[in-house]
């Protein structure tokens, strides 16, 4: 997610003009600079990705009869939705980075970072209870509200539209949009680190994760701030606004599928024999 934003950010969305080679090789060795290093780096990122889901999907057949049984049908979509976003991505390349396709491919990559937190902490909890249903229902629909910001924040990047706004005071629907629904996602992040602190008992035993929210949320509005301030200039900014959002989006997730251990209840019943003295 990092090495796409700082492609797009540093404009070398196209440095590799074919696809899925760069220049027509695997490793463009006279062709290379900072641009198309990271077009020929995001190429190569993603397709490591596909080959560790595809060793997991294997892994997952291999050893099925000690896994759930929903496991190697899960490990098998995600390598489907793998396929459908290097598809993406050629298209991005191919049709000259159209708004829309790179849209696409920013929901993608966001669903997969969500997709893939949930299922490793859903095997990581076993062993234990249901959480409650407002715990899964609030942190599942925040992540699902980072998502739906960070795509409008990608349309407004794909139109260009902040550059617009601040240079020649046009097109500022998107910046304002971003603006507004920030507020409204902030607020029902706040609502819900703020019921899981009241409620009390498992939900605020996960005050390291709630913690960990509170910070990225002050953390991204601060950097939305220094963006915009900066005028767009510096790409640092703006790749660290993108990762803020992709760890929001994994922390959450993983929040609506953890779940609070089973509770250790030791039941002894004792019968009184003529016995009983001599065994203490």
């Amino acid at each position: 997610m990092v090495v796409g934003g700082a492609t797009r950010v540093m404009e070398a969305g196209l440095a590799c003009p074919d696809w899925p080679l760069c220049f027509g090789s695997f490793l463009p060795g006279h062709h290379m600079n900072l641009q198309v290093f990271l077009e020929w780096f995001h190429r190569l990122d993603a397709f490591l990705i596909g080959i560790v889901l595809l060793v997991q999907l294997f892994l997952t057949f291999f050893w099925r009869s000690q896994l759930p049984r929903w496991v190697p049908f899960f490990s098998t979509f995600l390598v489907i939705l793998v396929l459908i976003q290097g598809g993406l991505g050629a298209l991005t390349v191919l049709n000259l980075l159209p708004s829309g396709v790179v849209t696409a491919h920013l929901t993608l990559g966001l669903t997969l970072v969500a997709l893939l937190s949930g299922f490793s902490q859903n095997l990581l909890s076993k062993d234990s209870v249901p959480s409650p249903i407002w715990w899964r229902v609030m942190s599942g629909l925040s992540a699902f509200l980072v998502i739906l910001q960070s795509l409008i924040g990608a349309r407004m990047s794909t139109l260009w539209a902040a550059q617009r706004c601040l240079s020649k005071d046009e097109s500022c629907y998107w910046l304002y949009l971003h603006r507004s629904s920030a507020i409204l996602v902030t607020f029902f992040i706040l609502i819900f680190v703020g019921t899981a602190i009241l409620k009390g008992g498992w939900p605020r035993s996960q005050w390291p994760f709630l913690v960990s929210i509170l910070c990225l949320v002050f953390i991204q509005i601060s950097l939305g701030l220094l963006t915009v301030n900066y005028g767009l200039s510096q790409p640092l900014l703006t790749v660290t606004h993108q990762l803020g959002a992709a760890l929001l989006v994994a922390i959450l997730s993983a929040l609506a599928f953890r779940r609070p251990p089973i509770p250790l209840t030791q039941s002894m019943t004792v019968s009184k024999t003529l016995m009983e003295p001599c065994h203490g």
